[in-house]
């Protein structure tokens, strides 16, 4: 199976600019490598492998198709929805903050 391309959204940029500058800022500049391969890899995998990432969101927020993989030895959740020739990435959110309510922003529909 040929790989899709991963498009991440303006605001899954955001978010992952964010993330970031919250590592630098509040943990170590250690962090951040780490951070950026965990994000590479999920992408990486969902552009193979669409299907595998978790619907459990999808049913919460009645958002058809919303799938979600965590990052390996990071807090976060990729929020993605497969489309017919390339994988939509809408969030990247810190997997302890209020989902629904971080997904339910009006540029994610």
């Amino acid at each position: 199976m040929k790989a899709k391309p991963v498009v991440p959204r303006e605001q899954a940029s955001r978010d992952v600019d964010e993330a970031i500058a919250h590592d630098l800022q509040e943990r170590s500049v250690q962090v951040v490598p780490g951070f950026i391969d965990a994000l590479e890899t999920a992408y990486a995998h969902v552009g193979c492998h669409p299907a595998t990432g978790s619907p459990r969101y999808a049913h919460e927020l009645n958002l058809a198709g919303l799938r979600s993989r965590p990052l390996t030895r990071h807090p976060h959740l990729l929020f993605y929805v497969e489309r017919p020739d390339h994988v939509d990435v809408w969030r990247v959110l810190q997997g302890q903050r209020d989902l629904p309510a971080w997904m339910q922003e009006p540029d994610l529909t």
